[in-house]
């Protein structure tokens, strides 16, 4: 019997993603957040795998996340996609958070790159802005690598740096040379689905957290256990609660997604482009 999100989990569904996008191997593996999934329109050769054509994979019940996989060609490299996610919020454990990324690396991925929408905590970012995530904080009080290690994790992995220096480097040169202006910070993930609270929001200032949001963590968490690299990038789409006198609500959070779409699509695809290549 198959242990649920285990390797062999992953393998399976790997195995019936393969069935459908042929033998490319993708480099990359990408999952996009809320109201970012239009980046999966610019893949070419697209293949489309529905959530539900894939074990182990639940339907979303999020507005802003398509549910499919998408594997094709992105700035001529091999990419699959993910557009939508799942969240702990949803009733999932951290491993079937977590899940999809073991799914990717079975495919060949070596290197994952995560985006989100974000409240802005820090003073100096605002609606629309996109920030790379230089650290995180996990405040979910779980982890998706609790249980039996599973065969290729590392048992402890180390997590000084779970966003690679390399990699940010890479999103830095890429948004130099659109000239989009791009700000740095230290993302903290909560469970959600409430938004958070002002006496929260002051405690995520005072603990280190320039954006808060409630996904990512776990996904690079498991990648940086199976020694896949990492890079992401917050969409900040509110000011978080507190921060300013306007109530936070998710429809908002998707228009300015919308509007930072082309900016962050044109990101992700010049640095996709410009990756080196693995030896």
């Amino acid at each position: 019997m198959i242990s649920l999100y285990s390797r062999d989990a992953a393998m399976r569904s790997a195995d019936a993603v393969r069935r459908r996008i042929g033998d490319i191997e993708p480099e990359i593996a990408i999952i996009l957040g809320s109201g970012l999934g239009g980046l999966a329109d610019d893949i070419e050769d697209a293949v489309r795998v529905p959530f539900a054509d894939v074990p182990d994979f639940p339907e979303p019940t999020v507005l802003g996340h398509a549910g499919s996989v998408v594997s094709g060609k992105l700035g001529g490299r091999a990419v699959l996609a993910l557009a939508g996610r799942f969240h702990v919020y949803e009733g999932h454990p951290a491993a079937l958070a977590a899940f999809p990324v073991r799914v990717m690396h079975a495919l060949g991925a070596g290197i994952l790159f995560v985006s989100n929408a974000a409240g802005g905590i820090r003073s100096d970012l605002a609606p629309g802005d996109l920030m790379i995530i230089e650290d995180h904080l996990n405040l979910t009080f779980t982890n998706p690598l609790i249980g039996p290690v599973q065969e290729g994790d590392e048992r402890f992995p180390d997590m000084s740096e779970p966003y690679d220096a390399a990699l940010r480097e890479s999103l830095r040169a890429a948004a130099k040379k659109l000239g989009i202006g791009m700000k740095e910070g230290v993302y903290a993930c909560l469970t959600g689905p409430s938004f958070e609270t002002r006496a929260e929001v002051r405690m995520l200032e005072r603990l280190g957290a320039d954006a808060v949001g409630m996904s990512t963590v776990p996904e690079v968490i498991v990648a940086r256990a199976m020694g896949m690299r990492a890079a992401g990038v917050s969409c900040i789409t509110n000011a978080a609660s507190g921060m300013s006198k306007a109530p936070v609500l998710h429809s908002d959070v998707l228009a300015v997604t919308a509007r930072a779409a082309e900016r962050f699509q044109s990101l992700v695809r010049a640095f996709v482009t410009e990756l080196p290549r693995a030896k």
